[in-house]
């Protein structure tokens, strides 16, 4: 399966919407779209991975990348992750310590303070 990723504005942030797979082979087009993302000079980018069916090493890679680049640029980053599979991944990999993993997109940006 492959990975696709959505981009759309929500309040005042940026979300990028992650459907399939992320793994070796998907993500590096999650990797460009944070890089993208990043280089319009965004200050608050959200990753959906409610439609994540899989993630392994490579993806949380992807996903702890996504957070040190944007925190370079001073700009914040927020994981929505409702799915408990996918969910237990990050706890597993104690990821739930350095992310907050959010149920929804508008708890994502509640919580943010960018509202």
């Amino acid at each position: 399966m492959q990975l696709d990723v959505h981009r759309y504005a929500h309040e005042s942030c940026v979300v990028l919407a992650v459907l399939g797979e992320l793994d070796l082979a998907g993500a590096p087009r999650l990797r460009q779209s944070v890089v993208s993302e990043t280089a319009t000079g965004i200050r608050h980018l959200v990753l959906d991975l409610t439609a994540v069916d899989f993630i392994d090493s490579t993806g949380l890679g992807v996903v702890v990348g996504a957070l040190r680049r944007l925190r370079a640029h001073g700009a914040e980053l927020s994981v929505v992750c409702p799915e408990q599979r996918i969910r237990r991944v990050f706890e597993m990999c104690d990821l739930d310590r350095v992310f907050t993993l959010h149920g929804t997109v508008d708890d994502a940006v509640s919580a943010s303070g960018s509202v």
